[in-house]
């Protein structure tokens, strides 16, 4: 249990550093990412993106187990 919670202080950690760089990455803004913007309505469904960090984290996943 240490060990994963140092594993994701260490996440935390390096994505803060980071943001300024990841900020500027298209997720949220690809071709597939559904956003309804109505007067008084604003709603915004990630979908592609979604999709893409999922198998990102996935793959990593995998590759760690091996």
């Amino acid at each position: 249990m240490q060990k994963a919670l140092i594993m994701i202080g260490i996440a935390i950690l390096t994505i803060g550093l980071l943001w300024p760089w990841i900020g500027k990455l298209p997720l949220g803004r690809l071709p597939g990412d559904i956003a309804i913007d109505k007067p008084g309505f604003k709603i915004f469904f990630p979908v592609t993106s979604m999709l893409l960090i999922s198998g990102l984290v996935s793959l990593v996943m995998w590759l760690l187990r091996k």
